[in-house]
């Protein structure tokens, strides 16, 4: 399954209470399509993020984002260097 990335940003540092809620209004949406997070990473100021999903396409990420109103910039399909 191709990787999907997703790129996040905050007018405010984004507290661990925001993420936990935002993870709870994802999780169902994550097994209705068939989407599995894989890791995020945060900036040391809290203002970025980066996660990364395993999906069929970016659609199925996409969708996952807005039904659970996580607010995202971007959404691209990745290669995973050094993997076959």
């Amino acid at each position: 399954m191709p990787r999907i990335i997703v790129e996040r940003s905050f007018e405010a540092p984004f507290t661990q209470q925001q993420l936990d809620a935002v993870e709870a209004r994802m999780a169902p949406c994550l097994d209705l399509y068939d989407v599995r997070w894989i890791r995020s990473y945060w900036s040391s100021d809290r203002l970025r993020m980066i996660c990364e999903y395993q999906a069929a396409d970016i659609a199925s990420v996409r969708n996952v984002q807005h039904e659970a109103e996580a607010k995202f910039e971007r959404a691209w399909a990745a290669d995973v260097l050094g993997e076959p």
